[in-house]
């Protein structure tokens, strides 16, 4: 999301951009971790059954209603406040701060 923020300058686009290029690969890697997990609830150990079984469902929250829902709600509702970072945190991550375009994007209309 935030390279398409960064490319367009829209929060919206942005959220529709991530969504649907990273949606297949994050559904398609929590339902093998869900069928893993399911497949160990299988098991005759019941200590595993229960680990399994919350994990299973844990994966299965993660996937829907964070991923899927609460996470694009929150960077839209955020707009542009969402891709603020300060001066210090920028230096220590060894990014360009907020306010600072790369000269190519700054020409560009």
């Amino acid at each position: 999301m935030r390279e398409e923020y960064d490319r367009t300058g829209n929060t919206d686009e942005a959220v529709i951009f991530g969504l649907g290029r990273t949606g297949r690969l994050v559904t398609s890697a929590a339902l093998i971790l869900f069928l893993a997990f399911v497949s160990m609830a299988s098991g005759p150990a019941v200590d595993v059954k229960i680990l399994a079984t919350g994990l299973a469902a844990g994966i299965l929250i993660d996937a829907t209603v964070v991923r899927a829902l609460l996470v694009p709600a929150v960077v839209s509702m955020f707009g542009r406040w969402n891709w603020w970072l300060s001066d210090g945190l920028a230096r220590m991550l060894r990014v360009a701060p907020s306010g600072h375009r790369p000269a190519a994007q700054a020409s560009a209309p």
